[in-house]
């Protein structure tokens, strides 16, 4: 079991230029309908946007189902997913000698002690999230069987950022048209006009040889309230949620609701006062949402809000000052094909994170062996909720 997961473990395996990339899902209830094609549509979504290198035009990347699964529902196994790599050169590739700054190649070298600079970097490359996208969409699949649906998308590319456009309380009703629309940009933004913003911002940084980073941010509609525990530091759903994205490869900084803004202000400014119950919900609502959903390391009812900071991809094509680890003379850094700009990228994969972290949380609180029983489960949940909303004095679940 992972450390910061209690009901689905999550492991990957696999190297940039090895013969596949794999992720092992295990925990998922028997019963579950997998729609692959919904798996192969973000898997094209990881290679999109503006700014990426010639890896994704060789790539073809498709899901492969090894286990976990017969007549198209999950049998409650340990689910192996795979997708094979066309550029499959790791035994033929050079040794290089200069590390990159910002890359695992010099820490690498410090924790195994040696100069393998390749064995290191084939790992820890990002062409290992495609695995992690493999895990995120079959868990917004089990999501969506409770009514819960992620949205991610690029808030900022470099200096130019996208002003608010998502209501305040977004519907899940409302999700599939801002898909369509962040889908038609070129860096996976919701504005088309701020998209060719980003745009002149990633062209600008390869004409100086240059590379631009930027945050991606993930919100959750009809996410239900009590996911999560504040009995212990590692329960902690915004702690869970924190440790998901910024394992994300480039991810510097992550908040959620207001997030570093919410320091600057007066404690009337920050929290959400709490509105009587009325028709169309379960949970209390609440007039705004600075908290981002997250109250004690437990949902609240309303939208989950997160963002992760992306930094500058660390191979550029005009390379930093390094040493040569074959003599120890001073060099400019190696260079290995990679993007320009992966934030587009980076939404995906953050969004396949959180809703993994979600559906965790889901799968703890209410149970179930298989998908009748969660079903069954999910439905008691629900009515107790909003027996606690209604203020019954009757609160048995």
């Amino acid at each position: 079991m992972n450390p910061l997961t209690s009901r689905l473990s999550f492991r990957t395996a696999g190297e940039s230029h090895g013969g596949c990339v794999v992720a092992m899902l295990e925990g998922l209830p028997r019963g579950l309908l997998l729609d692959t094609k919904a798996i192969d549509a973000e898997l094209r979504r990881r290679q999109g946007g503006a700014g990426r290198g010639g890896r994704q035009r060789m790539e073809h990347d498709a899901v492969k189902v090894l286990g976990g699964l017969r007549r198209g529902r999950t049998i409650g196994s340990p689910l192996c997913l795979l997708v094979e790599n066309r550029d499959a050169t790791i035994d033929e590739l050079p040794e290089p000698t200069r590390p990159r700054p910002g890359h695992a190649d010099l820490a690498g070298c410090y924790r195994w002690l040696d100069r393998d600079i390749r064995s290191t970097l084939e790992r820890a490359s990002a062409r290992e999230t495609c695995a992690r996208v493999l895990a995120g969409a079959v868990a917004m699949q089990l999501l969506a069987t409770a009514d819960a649906v992620t949205f991610g998308f690029v808030r900022s590319v470099h200096r130019v950022r996208l002003l608010d456009s998502i209501p305040g309380e977004l519907a899940t009703s409302a999700v599939a048209a801002l898909r369509l629309r962040r889908d038609a940009t070129a860096l996976y933004t919701l504005d088309a006009a701020t998209s060719d913003r980003m745009l002149a911002e990633v062209q600008e940084a390869g004409r100086k040889q240059d590379t631009v980073g930027g945050i991606v941010e993930v919100r959750c509609a009809g996410l239900l309230p009590g996911l999560g525990s504040c009995l212990q530091w590692h329960e902690r759903l915004d702690a869970r949620l924190a440790a998901a994205l910024m394992s994300i490869p480039a991810i510097k900084a992550v908040e959620i609701g207001d997030g570093i803004a919410a320091a600057a202000l007066f404690g009337s400014e920050v929290h959400d006062p709490i509105l009587p119950f009325g028709p169309g919900r379960e949970s209390l609502p609440r007039s705004s949402n600075h908290a981002g959903g997250l109250e004690a390391g437990m949902t609240n009812g309303e939208n989950l809000v997160v963002r992760a900071a992306m930094k500058p991809i660390s191979t550029l094509p005009q390379p930093l000052p390094s040493v040569d680890l074959a003599d120890g003379s001073a060099a400019l850094a190696g260079y290995e094909r990679s993007d320009l700009c992966a934030v587009s990228a980076a939404s995906v994969v953050a969004e396949s994170m959180v809703s993994l972290v979600l559906a965790d949380a889901l799968l703890a609180r209410v149970g179930g062996e298989t998908m009748d029983e969660f079903g069954a489960r999910l439905l008691q949940f629900r009515a107790a909720i909003e027996r606690v909303s209604r203020g019954s004095s009757s609160q048995k679940s």
